[in-house]
């Protein structure tokens, strides 16, 4: 935390006063505490005539439409559009952060695109994306902005979907995932250690992000772990992880083990084999996951999606594209009729592997 020059923005919540005269924010289990004119690790939200602010609200880094498989969702209305986009800040210290000119950037002001919650609604429908994704950051540090945004999405039948590490409190988690969709959370590894080392933060509030999403609210779930040599992809810990999975999440939630490129401060640590995806994968499947996928490398066998129960390829998968398609509109597998887990909602969307940048001012009708 540090003195900024200039401090302003939209009025927030989740925060309290301490006895010494500084403010806590309640958002995040850094609980970072705030003289005023303070901002908090996230760097977007901080102390202003002893209320909180956060600087982002209505402020974007840019909007582009993705494959909703780039989230990655493999189970979320498969083939099509979502109109993506995120702010600036984290707060997490991920050492390996391959989005860290947004997530650690301090120029806020250099923000590229504005618009109101009803702007990105209007213009995701315009658009023809069924979803509207906060990613490239984490929307847990924009928390206001990313629901006053699902709101209006939901006003005019658009789905949110949350690209998240998880490292969010009770209250706020509540109130958050009451507007979410889906979620894709990051789960960076299954030790205590990796956390506190690599990404400043802990295990245990992500576990806890988990549990709750899957057993309290209707969102769906899936899974990344980006495995980097040497950090947390022992096969003891991959063991670990998997089975924790199936026995406090159940069996049908996706994970995604996706591959490492050397970036930021970790320009030493080398490319993760495609091997090592291969081996957590099967891993994974020893286990009782279902569904689980290999990512950021080519591999259409561990991209693509087959029935539990009888093996025959429901959804085949070159990178972003989708090739084999043997599943009924409802999501049963068109062979044995067993069920796929997952939000179906007729035949699959063609949007394929295109990334699409936008300026919502050409959609604001």
């Amino acid at each position: 935390m540090g003195d900024i020059p200039v401090l302003q923005g939209r009025e927030v919540g989740f925060w309290h006063w301490l006895d010494d005269g500084r403010i806590q924010c309640s958002l995040c289990p850094r609980f970072c505490k705030l003289h005023e004119g303070q901002r908090g690790l996230c760097f977007v939200r901080g102390r202003l005539n002893d209320t909180m602010v956060l600087t982002t609200y209505g402020r974007s880094s840019g909007y582009c439409i993705d494959p909703i498989e780039k989230k990655p969702l493999n189970h979320f209305l498969p083939g099509t559009p979502v109109l993506s986009f995120g702010t600036a800040g984290c707060n997490l210290a991920c050492k390996f952060c391959q989005n860290w000119d947004m997530t650690k950037s301090r120029e806020t002001d250099e923000l590229a695109d504005q618009a109101s919650p009803e702007a990105i609604a209007r213009a995701a429908r315009s658009l023809g994306c069924k979803s509207v994704a906060f990613t490239y950051n984490d929307p847990v540090i924009f928390h206001e902005y990313a629901i006053d945004v699902a709101r209006a999405c939901r006003n005019v039948g658009v789905r949110s979907v949350a690209v998240t590490a998880g490292y969010v409190t009770e209250e706020p988690r509540r109130e958050f995932y009451r507007y979410m969709d889906a979620a894709n959370v990051d789960l960076k590894a299954f030790t205590e250690r990796f956390y506190h080392k690599v990404t400043g933060g802990h295990l245990q509030p992500v576990l806890e992000t988990l549990e709750y999403i899957k057993h309290e609210t209707g969102v769906w779930l899936e899974l990344t772990t980006l495995l980097i040599p040497g950090e947390n992809d022992s096969g003891q810990e991959l063991n670990e992880m998997t089975r924790w999975v199936v026995e406090k999440l159940g069996p049908d939630v996706p994970m995604h083990f996706t591959a490492f490129h050397p970036d930021w401060k970790m320009m030493d640590t080398p490319p993760t084999p495609p091997e090592t995806l291969t081996r957590a994968r099967q891993i994974a499947m020893d286990n009782g996951v279902r569904y689980a996928y290999t990512g950021n490398v080519h591999d259409t066998s561990g991209g693509s999606t087959y029935c539990h129960n009888c093996g025959e390829l429901l959804i085949g998968r070159d990178w972003y594209v989708l090739s084999t398609w043997n599943l009924t509109d409802d999501g049963h597998c068109q062979s044995c009729g067993s069920a796929c887990a997952g939000v179906f909602e007729g035949p699959p969307g063609h949007w394929g592997a295109r990334r699409q940048p936008v300026r919502l001012s050409d959609y604001r009708v």
